[in-house]
């Protein structure tokens, strides 16, 4: 006669593991958000969860490592979101232009939010190159994307280190004074915000 165990296999334990660890993060990030870096302590984010400090531990080193983390989920799904709008059927401006709404929807999210409010002053020196080395991941990826739709025609010449500075300054600053709560969503100001930028990329006559 078979029995159900009443242990958890590894793959379970590794499982919860995992979601004990991102719920961390989230709360985390949610907090760094509203209040700042360091006006944030662990003992703030364990007692959201209503866990102990020495909890957190179990899944991360220290405070450092959690804003390591937050950040480089932020930056991770803004290289995804590159690779999967350069994968897309459509001329190099569709392409551009896919990766800009995403672009825009994910810094305005918990993760991206905490790229944008996080400068890399406040990560320790060890973690610097690390955030260094995927932002320059994701500023070659948006250069590439320009460099892609100026050689098929279907956006003007331009300079793509300049125009990609132009769109993510841009973009990176509804992370700052967009409400979730608001009348507008964070794809329609997506699709508006992109909409009003690649205007001044439009082929010339």
């Amino acid at each position: 006669m078979s029995s159900v165990s009443p242990f958890r296999s590894p793959a379970q334990k590794a499982e919860e593991r995992t979601a004990k660890r991102d719920a961390v993060l989230r709360a985390a990030v949610r907090m760094f958000n509203e209040r700042g870096f360091h006006a944030t302590s662990l003992d703030d984010v364990a007692a959201s969860l209503g866990i102990s400090k020495r909890t957190i531990y179990h899944y991360l080193a220290n405070k450092d490592q959690v804003l390591l983390e937050c950040v480089t989920l932020g930056l991770e799904q803004l290289i995804e979101a590159a690779t999967a709008a350069r994968q897309e059927a459509g001329d190099g401006r569709y392409r551009l232009i896919r990766f800009l709404h995403r672009y825009a929807r994910i810094t305005m999210d918990d993760f991206g939010r905490c790229i944008i409010r996080t400068g890399e002053e406040i990560l320790s020196p060890e973690s610097r190159p690390r955030f260094r080395a995927l932002k320059r991941e994701i500023d070659m990826a948006l250069r590439g994307l320009i460099e892609e739709a100026v050689a098929d025609g279907s956006i003007a010449p331009v300079d793509s280190r300049m125009a990609a500075f132009a769109l993510a300054g841009a973009l990176n600053w509804p992370a700052r004074w967009h409400d979730p709560k608001g009348s507008l969503s964070a794809e329609t100001i997506a699709v508006m915000l992109v909409d009003i930028l690649t205007k001044g990329l439009d082929p010339r006559a």
